[in-house]
């Protein structure tokens, strides 16, 4: 049978066909547009993805036995707000994840309802790209708008919606909306309440890996594939990408070296950091997940060889890099704030400890090491809450560099395994759907059986020593510049 796994992402939708024995067929990819309306606001039209989707489905469909698909399911950006009327019509333009005009919003969430209600409610704390403080903002800035909400959707399910006619989440994106009991895999009722809509407003909640129901049959007929097609829940981006890289079960972990950097680990346990730290959502295998999240991290590589260095020759420069764990120069890698652990938007890259003899490499080497200090940040979160890591997947477009893997994997002290395939959500989303359609039992019994590692990178205790120093000084650059960050931030608005 054949599995199609959507993932919708903010600048195009990439669309994934791959057979019950885990061979990718075809990958179809369609963009559409973003718009920024204001300054930090970015949004986007529901039928521009809507439309992309059917158009890639119809060209990924050509060639195939279509006869042979069986499930449909989804991976996608998470956050998005999509507020639909009685008729089922998009009230108005999607705000996205990246939008970030609910400052005012998050600051009530926060400080007014109290970090630790909000804690109690959904395991987590507000951020301005959460759906909640967005459900604030229509209501505070658009009350003609607001009233005509009938239902709240997020953006893989406004296209899951479309498919089946089901108004449907799955609890791996809910999660992420700040409106949603994490813990008990319910809408919470406080929070609700906080935002002024009901319970019949939002969607029907299902695990990932179940059938919201079958495909529409004049969607079937249109595609001309059977209408027993199974429409499957999905998840968010991150866990969708976990299920593809194996990262599902207890104590299992996966580092993104993407723009933005994450580092996710599942659990078979409910589990919060005291300061909400790390995201605590519920995961796409039944279980849940704590998510640290790093604005930039192969961005700041980018950053320094483009802008600042100005060159292509990313693995030239890093040749020139020769004695791990002895760099002199610290890097913080907050070119664009930063979310976990420290959720301040004021922190500020910064390099220290240079002196007449420090070198372009040294700067190089700093860089590469104040990524994966900052993962650490977060994976230190994760163990203080018990949780024993051995060993990480490793994915994303810094995970290319053989010299930047090894630092992590003594930074970090794990083996960094390297899988054989990196499709991310889609291939994740492709393997929720056959898990829907009894391909396997178990969302862990598909990564068993799918997910392949081609390469370990193992820790070197005598370089792992030398990093553990390291560290221990890269601990304290934060705390000593945060009140400087605050000032100049201050000072420059």
């Amino acid at each position: 049978m054949l599995y199609v796994g959507i993932d919708l992402g903010t600048s195009a939708v990439k669309l994934l066909l791959m057979d019950g024995a885990g061979k990718i067929q075809k990958i179809v990819s369609k963009e559409y547009p973003i718009y920024f309306p204001h300054p930090g606001w970015s949004e986007q039209r529901p039928e521009d993805w809507y439309e992309q989707t059917m158009a890639g489905l119809a060209e990924l469909f050509e060639g195939c036995d279509k006869s042979q698909v069986a499930g449909i399911s989804f991976g996608g950006q998470m956050h998005g707000l999509v507020i639909l009327d009685d008729q089922d019509q998009v009230i108005r333009p999607a705000l996205l994840w990246n939008d970030g005009r609910t400052y005012e919003e998050c600051d009530y969430l926060n400080n007014v309802i109290g970090r630790e209600k909000l804690s109690e409610y959904t395991a987590n704390i507000s951020f301005t790209g959460f759906t909640a403080p967005k459900i604030l903002w229509v209501k505070n800035k658009e009350p003609e708008n607001f009233a005509r909400i009938a239902k709240i959707m997020l953006p893989k399910d406004y296209i899951a919606y479309r498919l089946s006619g089901v108004h449907c989440t799955d609890v791996s994106d809910a999660s992420g909306m700040l409106v949603f009991d994490v813990k008990n895999r319910c809408w919470s009722k406080e929070m609700l309440e906080i935002c002024g809509v009901r319970e019949e407003q939002m969607a029907k909640i299902f695990e990932s890996y179940e059938a919201v129901g079958d495909i529409l049959p004049e969607i079937a007929e249109q595609l001309g594939i059977p209408k027993t097609v199974k429409i499957v829940a999905g998840a968010g981006d991150n866990a969708a990408a976990a299920v593809g890289t194996g990262t599902v079960g207890d104590g299992m972990c996966n580092i993104s070296l993407g723009t933005s950097g994450t580092i996710f680990i599942s659990s078979k346990n409910f589990g919060v950091d005291k300061f909400n730290a790390l995201h605590a959502f519920a995961h796409a295998d039944g279980h849940y997940h704590l998510m640290g999240c790093m604005l930039s991290a192969a961005s700041c590589n980018k950053w320094w060889m483009d802008d600042i260095i100005g060159t292509d020759d990313y693995a030239g420069q890093q040749a020139a890099i020769e004695k791990l764990g002895e760099n002199h120069v610290y890097f913080l890698p907050y070119l664009m704030g930063e979310r976990s652990p420290h959720n301040n938007p004021n922190a500020r890259a910064t390099f220290i400890g240079m002196t007449m003899d420090t070198t372009r490499a040294d700067m190089t080497q700093a860089v590469l090491e104040g990524v994966a200090f900052a993962l650490r940040d977060s994976l230190e979160v994760a163990r203080a809450l018990g949780i024993h890591i051995e060993r990480t997947k490793i994915c994303g477009g810094g995970a290319k560099s053989p010299l930047w893997k090894k630092i992590i994997a003594n930074v970090l002290n794990l083996k960094v395994d390297v899988i054989e395939s990196e499709e991310g959500p889609a291939l994740g989303g492709a393997m929720l759907a056959a898990v829907a359609c009894g391909e396997y039992a178990s969302v862990e019994d598909a990564a068993a059986k799918l997910v392949h590692i081609i390469d370990t990178v193992e820790p070197d205790p005598a370089l792992v020593e030398k990093y553990e120093a390291r560290y221990a000084q890269f601990k304290e650059i934060y705390p000593a510049c945060k009140p400087v960050f605050d000032v100049i931030t201050a000072n420059g608005k």
